[in-house]
């Protein structure tokens, strides 16, 4: 039997976008938070570099503002840009409040620098920052009485009217978020968990990749339940792919954060040549997608597995006291950066699209809010500048309360929704015969919508995911839900919208490039935005993907 749990604020998510909304919302109502693993475990605790912000005497909000433009790529919002660097200060000094250490030096932040960057102003824990953050914001949630957090429980949707017992009305233009079923993993039990306000913030999608720095929570179920209840989706074309992750056999795509190339380290061939001058004026510092796709051009022009970072410039001393996990991790692999450059290729790293919100944090549906790298704000554009992530969650997050606390009382009482239904599912054995395809999409989204794309390569993705996206959904539809079901049935979700992004963008813009659409558009750039021809969870309703995917040519 499903269980009924009911909340003024269910936030779906535990990292630094929603726990800083629960810490704060908590003071007005009750929360919830549920989150697929541990309460730790999120993007935020792998994030290595920091937060940017102006706090240098040298640095002005107009310098960042414009460094954010130039990442983007003209495709940021700039009212959002100025809007989140303005607060970035007063978010830093909350997340003193509540615990965080961030390093010093002669009694004031250090402050870092790295890639498209013109001024040192990266907020920083060493090199653990996010782990340092999501330790702090998770001690704090652990102690306040009106936060409940779930752990081990997985969003299987979001409760919309289509749910609604005795519901008829199927329009998308008046869809309300009451909540979301939610699995719990150790007990096989799908429960109620109802809201009156609903924050989105279960992190990006760097799964439907085979390499990345994600987490292997990190499948983009918040961008397709979204899509699922009828939200509006914009700019998954542009996944960002970092430049630099540790290339080694024994490892996993281990993040060498871009702050050792901030601290001087300097991009080079196995010849020790400076490539990065020969492709833009910042050299090894420029912006992301610039130093992807050069290091990406280097591999196929040379056949090598892999470029390196030199900084063995540095002592062993300093290296050890700035980047204490990145030569940890270094050396257990016999690498020692002080005095042999470290081996690295690019991996998928940050989605910056995701579920379209307006400035304060809201979807097209009513009493959905997202934060986080969920959503697409405006902020980040074609291309994201870094440590500007962070900030953008806090901001949002920030403003999606205020939104919301604003209005809690005049929310209309909870409905009356029906218990999910297993019934009629089965546990099949044939569940064998799709478990491979979590690999296959991966790989045909590595082969096919990597750094560089073609015409030919996104039409032979868009068809075989399309099709595994199908098959995947009918048989979501006849068995019972399981972690691992979920989290397929997301991964080609989101891979086939991203297919559909990049295929409608008949340019190269930021972090997309297409060998076909080789130049920007000369006029007004846009965001490509997807919406749900009809809502997924409208009764007796199946998504035909190989009609989804089809594009106009």
């Amino acid at each position: 039997m499903s269980q009924h749990k009911e909340t003024d604020y269910l936030v779906i998510g535990s990292g630094i976008a929603g726990l800083s909304f629960a810490l704060k919302a908590a003071e007005t109502g009750s929360v919830a938070i549920i989150t697929k693993k541990e309460s730790w475990e999120s993007n935020t605790n792998y994030a290595q570099g920091g937060i940017a912000a102006v706090f240098s005497p040298d640095d002005t909000f107009e310098s960042h503002v414009e460094d954010t433009l130039n990442a983007g790529a003209g495709l940021c919002r700039p009212e959002v840009v100025e809007m989140v660097i303005g607060q970035g200060p007063e978010m830093v000094r909350e997340l003193m409040k509540w615990g965080t250490e961030f390093t010093r030096t002669h009694g004031g932040l250090a402050l870092g620098r790295e890639g498209g960057h013109s001024k040192h102003r990266i907020v920083h824990a060493a090199d653990l920052t996010g782990r340092e953050i999501e330790r702090a914001l998770t001690a704090a949630a652990a102690e306040h009485p009106n936060i409940s957090q779930y752990e081990h429980h997985m969003a299987v949707d979001l409760i919309t009217k289509h749910h609604l017992l005795g519901s008829r009305d199927a329009s998308v233009d008046s869809i309300h978020c009451w909540g979301a079923y939610g699995l719990d993993t150790k007990t096989g039990v799908v429960k109620q968990f109802l809201a009156r306000v609903t924050l989105l913030c279960s992190g990006g999608a760097g799964q439907i990749y085979l390499h990345t720095t994600n987490p292997g929570i990190a499948t983009g179920d918040g961008i397709a339940m979204a899509y699922r209840a009828g939200a509006s989706i914009s700019n998954l074309e542009f996944m960002q792919f970092h430049p630099t992750t540790l290339y080694h056999p024994d490892s996993d795509s281990f993040l060498i954060s871009e702050a050792v190339r901030g601290h001087g380290g300097v991009l080079v061939d196995r010849h020790r040549r400076r490539f990065m001058d020969d492709y833009h004026e910042m050299g090894s510092l420029a912006p992301r997608d610039v130093v992807a796709r050069a290091i990406d051009s280097e591999l196929k022009k040379s056949g090598e597995p892999c470029v390196y970072i030199d900084i063995t410039h540095e002592s062993e001393k300093e290296l050890r006291s700035r980047f204490p996990n990145i030569y940890q991790r270094c050396s257990e692999h016999n690498i020692d950066m002080g005095f042999q450059p470290i081996p690295v290729v690019p991996a998928a790293h940050y989605m910056c699209g995701g579920v379209v919100t307006d400035l304060e944090g809201r979807t097209n549906v009513s009493g959905l809010y997202a934060s986080g790298e969920v959503c697409s704000t405006g902020l980040h554009g074609a291309n994201r500048l870094a440590s500007n992530s962070l900030l953008e969650a806090l901001v949002f997050s920030d403003r999606a309360f205020r939104h919301a606390s604003a209005s809690l009382q005049d929310r209309p009482s909870l409905p009356q929704v029906p218990e999910w239904q297993e019934d009629d599912v089965f546990n099949t054995e044939e569940w064998i015969l799709l478990s491979h395809d979590r690999m296959e999409v991966q790989e045909l989204m590595g082969d096919f919508v990597g750094i560089v794309r073609s015409d030919f390569r996104l039409k032979r993705a868009s068809r075989r995911i399309g099709m595994i996206a199908q098959e995947v959904e009918e048989f979501y539809r006849g068995a019972k839900v399981t972690e691992a079901l979920l989290e397929l049935r997301n991964i080609t979700t989101v891979a086939a919208l991203t297919v559909r992004c990049a295929l409608t963008r008949r340019e190269s813009r930021g972090l997309h490039y297409n060998i076909d659409c080789p130049h920007s558009s000369e006029r007004n750039p846009c965001d490509t935005v997807l919406s749900a021809r009809e809502s997924w969870n409208e009764a007796n309703t199946k998504i035909d993907w190989q009609r989804e995917m089809e594009i106009e040519e």
